[in-house]
């Protein structure tokens, strides 16, 4: 699969029903050897009080559990 046939599309964490965000706002994690993507970071925004704090989700190539026509759906597994 090549990274332009995911790229725009919205990930989805199956477990909150939550978006994550869009594939290309995203950085991505490559093999030097091989040249795989072995996983997306996700930067996601959350409010506190007045201020912004931004912290990264990291979803791994075998956390994806069903790439669609418009969306990925991803699998965490949190541990809360």
């Amino acid at each position: 699969m090549r990274l332009s046939e995911i790229s725009n599309k919205e990930i989805i964490d199956f477990q909150k029903g939550e978006r994550l965000g869009i594939l290309g706002q995203t950085d991505l994690l490559i093999n030097e050897e091989t040249g795989e993507i072995e996983a997306f970071m996700i930067p996601t925004m959350k409010w506190f009080g007045f201020g912004k704090k931004e912290k990264e989700v990291t979803v791994y190539w075998d956390q994806i559990k069903k790439i669609g026509q418009d969306m990925i759906i991803i699998d965490i597994g949190y541990s809360e």
